[in-house]
């Protein structure tokens, strides 16, 4: 069966599917698009809220998906769009047959124009019909160089990590950050010689003095980026004057697209929509009534409303691993060892390395609630945070003020928060959130 692929049976076989395949590929863009549409709302969601929790493996993974799906939608779009093109010149020939140029009538300089320009009918749905079969080759071929490029940078990142932001000490310390440098170098190095061979489609591999030096790297960077997966449809593509003409024209237009989607319209030279909330602007994302969609997520604390009716106030400050990273921070001794944030299996007793851990963690809550105070206005308000979920099932510290007496009218909350900078330990103002308070 291997080698069935070099039989005539087989390349006749090939030679009719490629014939029929317009049905299929209309069959299939139809589904796919459709999938893709209904899958997009769901991705994005997962990303933005991976994103917002700090969770570098969730982002990445969401961040790849997501385009992944925009590169297959707008392919499959302009697919579509394209084969129905086809039918329809189809449709057309098969009433009027090829265009009659002596019919029109024209003086013979539009019509040797017209003819050397626009040539044969035939040729119009020929050129249609390129253009639609290779889209689908084109399409898994960008999401391939997207993910070669996101590995690359996977790569730099976990090299950082690995090598360079480490406890070590001494000798090691000094080899580790050596060998970190060095990787670093040879994959920048490396990712420049490959992005060169792909503009210029292949000129390092043309040159016999260059093969040399870019052969190893072309090796190392083929498992790097994957590219031993899509290599076939790489050459396949670039061995024909079409495929090198279509490289040229594609990557230019999605570089234009993605340099436009980086364009905003801005209302007002003042006033911005995603500002923080300060004394005269109310952020919606620090009103817990205000967050009604997936994607709004609380900044770093919240109310019930913009308006209090009751004697007392709520108030909800979000958990996340910086948080966590600045309690560590002011209080050293709460630092483990060993980590077990992130991505854990559970089949591992991941608790194990806390020997006091019950202890330590009412030192940790004391220390939240030494870190944090709550001002209304000017004034100060004792709190006792807890540890909760709010309606969200976001993990968080919460507390209730009471506001009995508080005046009617506009005021301004105010959370601060205790840090250590170079021995001193001074605070800062982390949220501003501006209310009403009305008695019923």
């Amino acid at each position: 069966m291997s080698k069935d692929y070099n039989s005539s049976v087989f390349k006749d076989l090939l030679d009719r599917l490629q014939q029929d395949s317009w049905q299929l590929e209309l069959l299939i863009s139809g589904f796919a698009i459709f999938g893709l549409f209904s899958a997009i709302g769901p991705i994005e969601i997962n990303y933005e809220i991976a994103k917002h929790d700090s969770k570098l493996a969730e982002t990445i993974l969401w961040y790849a998906i997501k385009v992944s799906c925009w590169i297959l939608i707008s392919n499959l779009l302009i697919h579509v769009i394209l084969r129905g093109l086809w039918i329809g010149a189809l449709g057309l020939r098969y009433v009027s047959g090829d265009i009659d140029y002596k019919e029109l009538k024209y003086t013979s300089k539009f019509t040797n124009y017209l003819q050397t320009k626009i040539g044969s009918f035939d040729k119009y749905i020929a050129n249609l019909e390129n253009y639609c079969s290779v889209l689908f080759a084109v399409s898994f071929l960008f999401i391939f160089y997207f993910l070669a490029c996101l590995f690359t940078l996977l790569g730099i990142l976990f090299t950082v990590f690995i090598f360079l932001d480490t406890d070590l000490d001494g000798i090691w310390e000094k080899i580790s950050t050596f060998i970190g440098i060095v990787l670093i170098v040879f994959i920048f190095s490396g990712a420049f010689l490959t992005f060169i061979d792909f503009i210029t489609q292949g000129f390092l591999k043309k040159k016999k003095w260059l093969v040399k030096v870019y052969f190893p790297v072309y090796r190392i960077f083929s498992l790097l980026t994957l590219s031993f997966l899509y290599r076939p449809l790489v050459y396949n593509f670039l061995d024909n004057r079409f495929g090198r003409r279509l490289s040229f024209v594609v990557v230019p237009i999605y570089a234009f697209i993605l340099f436009s989607s980086t364009y905003t319209y801005n209302k007002s030279n003042y006033l911005k929509e995603d500002r923080k909330s300060s004394e005269i602007y109310a952020n919606p994302n620090n009103y817990e009534d205000q967050l009604i969609n997936d994607t709004d997520f609380i900044e770093v604390a919240t109310i019930p409303s913009k308006v209090i009716t009751d004697n007392h106030l709520n108030i909800f400050i979000a958990f996340n691993e910086r948080l966590e990273d600045k309690i560590f921070n002011y209080n050293k001794d709460l630092k483990p060892k060993e980590d077990i944030r992130g991505l854990k299996s559970k089949m591992l007793f991941w608790n194990s390395f806390i020997k006091n851990k019950d202890s330590l963690i009412h030192v940790y809550h004391k220390t939240f609630n030494d870190m944090f105070s709550v001002y209304i206005n000017k004034t100060k308000y004792p709190t006792e945070f807890i540890a909760t979920k709010n309606k969200r099932k976001n993990l968080g510290y919460e507390t209730y003020i009471n506001i009995d007496s508080l005046s009617a009218g506009n005021h301004l909350l105010k959370i601060t928060r205790k840090r250590i900078h170079k021995n001193d330990t001074t605070n800062i103002i982390i949220a501003k959130i501006p209310f009403w308070h009305y008695k019923k």
